[in-house]
């Protein structure tokens, strides 16, 4: 049953992120006035849920996360148009990041393990937002970005209170200072070419969540990992301008996430092996 909870309560999150991250991209069209939607419509607390295309306000039926999509395949109910797939995908896998988390969660259920739980269903959801805008329109929004950060930073900050001991703000610290510098050097000395300005500002939140130095290296490695199963097919096929239109936040959110499960285990298996 906890499990089903958590599954659930990771669908309604990602019908959340789905809304989320095209309200931050019309809002952010609306500055260049290109949007056609009322700003009121668009406000991430109070507005009413639309269809991307003819922007009618959806009904309670046809917000059931994966099922409305299911029962409508995959067209809006008003103006028939395709809904798109990214929908359901995005709520389905935002769902089985949280029920993987549950399960695999290396800190116990006791209070301080559910606070730091909370904080990590929290970056699961800006982890999703983050990778869905990357992937379609390559950035990385400050507006997800320092929010993030904030929360990364309120998490370290309260961990060290929590023990009394504010000496273990250093690792954290340490971590992002590790991302931060090598992505910032890369930033600097490619001029932007080899790494994006919302990568070197989200490696922050990426060294402070994965929690030290050790496990930022972590973060750098299994996030080139990804990238290189992912893309080296791609390119091998001689796909036109990949290269220059491969995001990495994806690669570095799922990297982070991977760290923060999995990172002990990882390290103590990597001892072991050289023994």
């Amino acid at each position: 049953m906890d499990i089903l909870a958590v599954g659930t309560l990771g669908l309604v999150l990602g019908s959340f992120v789905n809304a989320l991250v095209w309200r931050l991209h019309e809002q952010s069209k609306r500055h260049k006035k290109a949007s056609k939607v009322p700003g009121k419509d668009l406000s991430i607390l109070h507005g009413r849920s639309m269809c991307p295309d003819c922007h009618h306000t959806l009904a309670a039926q046809d917000l059931v996360p994966v099922f409305s999509w299911l029962s409508l395949r995959g067209r809006c109910r008003y103006c028939k148009k395709p809904i798109s797939v990214q929908y359901p995908l995005v709520e389905l896998l935002t769902a089985l990041l949280f029920v993987v988390a549950y399960i695999s969660w290396p800190f116990g259920l006791n209070v301080q393990g559910i606070f730091q739980l909370g904080f990590l269903g929290l970056y699961i959801v800006f982890f999703m937002a983050l990778a869905v805008y990357d992937v379609r329109w390559f950035l990385l929004p400050d507006r997800l970005v320092f929010p993030l950060i904030g929360m990364s930073a309120i998490q370290s900050i309260s961990m060290a209170l929590w023990h009394g001991d504010i000496v273990r703000l250093w690792a954290p610290l340490a971590g992002a200072a590790v991302i931060y510098g090598l992505f910032w050097g890369l930033y600097q000395v490619s001029n932007g070419e080899w790494i994006g300005g919302g990568d070197v500002k989200l490696a922050i939140a990426l060294g402070l969540i994965a929690g030290s130095p050790i496990n930022a290296l972590l973060v750098i490695f299994f996030a080139s990992l990804f990238g290189t199963i992912v893309s080296a097919p791609l390119l091998l096929r001689g796909k036109s301008g990949l290269a220059q239109h491969i995001p990495f936040g994806p690669y570095l959110l799922a990297a982070c996430f991977i760290v923060v499960l999995y990172a002990d285990k990882f390290i103590l298996w990597y001892q072991h092996s050289l023994l």
